[in-house]
């Protein structure tokens, strides 16, 4: 049932920008593999076989540290209100920091989103649909704000002192290549 592309079509975008939330799997040659929830207006199709995503400040900051190591990802979303459908970006990819050339330029394909750490560009290399069959209905009842008061309180200087304390390296211990000193 499942089929395979060599980049989006103007049907997986228009799915692409209809959902809600997508998930990012990473891994590293060794340790442990990262699976992430991603929501909010943080996602964004630069062409059929470009993807960025905005990465906001959270609890780790596995994908970043697993890309310096090995620049594999997977994107993935779900249909889960109407069209049963699963479709999967597979690519490299890169993180960019504040002090990247192209930082700001990216950074303005974004919402002002408080806590705003890397972008991720992707270089989608396969897309790949399935059935979604067995995936539930859910109803979408709305954004949560949790993450952007908590930046917000955080401030400047304490979103880059959680970064030095919670975001610097992976579970397994690998540097995640964040500036905790970015301007």
């Amino acid at each position: 049932m499942a089929k395979q592309f060599d980049a989006l079509s103007e049907e997986h975008i228009a799915f692409i920008e209809a959902q809600h939330m997508f998930f990012v799997g990473s891994a590293a040659p060794t340790g442990r593999v990262n699976v992430s929830p991603k929501g909010m207006d943080t996602l964004r199709v630069l062409g059929p076989n470009r993807i960025a995503f905005l990465n906001l400040t959270g609890s780790g900051n596995e994908t970043a540290g697993h890309l310096l190591q090995d620049p594999r990802i997977t994107l993935m979303w779900c249909g889960f209100e109407k069209r049963p459908l699963i479709l999967r970006a597979y690519g490299t990819a890169r993180m960019i920091q504040h002090s990247d050339p192209g930082w700001g330029e990216m950074l303005d394909l974004f919402p002002d989103l408080p806590g705003a750490r890397q972008i991720c560009e992707i270089a989608v290399e396969l897309v790949q649909n399935s059935c979604g069959y067995a995936v539930p209905y859910m109803e979408f009842a709305g954004e949560r704000d949790t993450l952007r008061r908590w930046a917000e309180t955080k401030g400047y200087d304490g979103l880059r002192a959680y970064w030095a304390e919670k975001n610097a390296a992976t579970l397994d211990g690998a540097p995640t290549g964040i500036e905790a000193d970015a301007t």
